[in-house]
């Protein structure tokens, strides 16, 4: 779970559980005045009603009786012995209610839910020897309703949800801005930084802590490139006297052609660690792979040892660095010369295939050597690895595989390293499709 759906849940919950007590403190705190409220306006509504109908006289009451039932918020109706009624009180509101109006109207005041099967709240008064029903509109005497609870409860919900991603989005900003950061330093960009006036003390010592880290790196990496130039020039200059040195000196040609062998493995070698240590820039364009692959190829020229059979269709793009990529096939043909020659032949047979995947294009490198341990194949890219004792007796930098991978990172795609079914070591290139 990222970082800001944990937030966004976490405030949920809180918020969440925050609106639920409300409701029920809500819910204690308005019970008792909606009841109070409720049995007082119904009590003068009957005092109101009793008030008038006292100061009329007979003819006129039965006027005023018609008048009263012609209203819509409240009825007055005669009282008749037959008639059936219900008692109000059948929850704690209801109750409540009934006792605030016998308190108000007396003890001899009847409250009923339905007369005659009439629902409404009904209240039975007296007047000299006449008696009478009132009923009032049930809005004004019954509390809130359950959907009206569920409405506010459902708006107060949703602000809630956006309340929340909003604050879990402002407090993760910061730190996605960090992971880009982050993200772009691990890709090579070490001119990345981040804003230092922010608001938040703590964010604003983060990302000055670090912009010093990216300026190290950059410093790190800047004198790094001037170590590995001169490292490159101070070794080859000297190789280069021995090597003229040895064809001038040496009188055995077969101590010369050793030593000449020495020199030139030397000088590979320092080729292997400035291709490694090489910085990251690369320039992304469609590169025909077919071409580049026969090209690499033609470099190994010699049967004996390596034979490569291509599968790739001509018209086949991807979008690479053409030197880069290069690189990387080179490295893989020479990895492949070196330990992936068959039993039975001493040749490495090396077969390039591909297919596609969506926007990807996957290339695979194949051999028919003895493959690698199960266990070491994710160690393979590690730099100065060698898998089995055969590689210790090499006299390569231990760096093929590592460039290979460090290479296709740098190109945005990805290196896998399998054993094939039958026999053999298998090297998929991920890269992206040209369009």
């Amino acid at each position: 779970m990222s970082l800001f759906w944990r937030t966004f849940f976490l405030l949920g919950i809180l918020l969440s559980g925050g609106i639920f007590a409300w409701v029920q403190t809500l819910r204690a705190l308005e019970f008792e005045p909606r009841a109070v409220e409720a049995a007082l306006q119904t009590a003068g509504l009957v005092n109101l009603s009793r008030a008038a109908l006292m100061q009329a006289d007979g003819i006129n009451r039965v006027a005023l009786v018609k008048t009263f039932g012609a209203q819509d918020s409240i009825r007055v109706t005669p009282r008749e012995p037959g008639d059936k009624w219900e008692p109000f009180e059948v929850d704690r509101f209801s109750r409540r209610v009934s006792r605030e109006l016998r308190a108000a109207l007396g003890p001899g005041a009847i409250v009923a839910r339905s007369v005659n099967g009439q629902p409404g709240m009904w209240v039975g008064f007296s007047i000299d020897r006449d008696q009478y029903w009132l009923q009032a509109e049930p809005a004004h005497t019954s509390p809130l309703s359950r959907s009206t609870w569920f409405v506010w409860i459902g708006i107060a919900v949703l602000a809630t949800l956006v309340g929340s991603a909003a604050i879990a989005r402002l407090i993760n900003q910061p730190l996605r801005q960090l992971s880009f950061a982050a993200s772009r330093i691990r890709e090579g960009d070490l001119d990345s930084r981040l804003d230092e006036n922010t608001l938040t003390s703590e964010i604003r010592e983060v990302n000055m802590g670090f912009n010093r880290m990216a300026r190290e790196l950059a410093r790190v990496e800047e004198d790094r490139a001037v170590m590995l130039a001169g490292i490159s020039h101070d070794l080859r200059t000297p190789l280069a006297r021995l090597r003229l040195e040895t064809e001038m000196s040496v009188s055995d040609e077969e101590a010369k052609r050793n030593m000449a062998l020495d020199i030139d493995q030397l000088d590979k070698i320092i080729d292997k660690f400035m291709d490694y240590a090489r910085p990251g820039d690369t320039e992304m364009r469609a590169v025909h792979i077919a071409q580049l692959i026969d090209r690499e190829a033609a470099a190994f020229r010699d049967p004996t040892q390596i034979r490569i059979t291509s599968r790739v269709a001509i018209d086949l793009k991807v979008m690479a660095d053409e030197t880069e990529l290069a690189r990387v096939f080179a490295n893989l043909f020479e990895n492949a010369r070196r330990y992936g020659r068959g039993n039975d032949t001493g040749v490495a047979d090396v077969t390039v295939s591909y297919v596609r995947a969506g926007p990807w294009v996957i290339v695979s490198v194949r051999d028919q050597g003895p493959g690698v341990a199960p266990e070491k194949l994710s160690q393979l890219t590690t730099p100065f690895f060698r898998g089995d004792a055969a590689r210790t007796a090499a006299t390569g930098a231990g760096l093929g595989l590592a460039i290979v991978d460090k290479a296709m990172q740098r190109m945005g795609g990805s290196l896998e390293l399998t054993n094939a079914p039958d026999g053999g070591l298998m090297a998929h290139l991920r890269l992206k499709r040209a369009p």
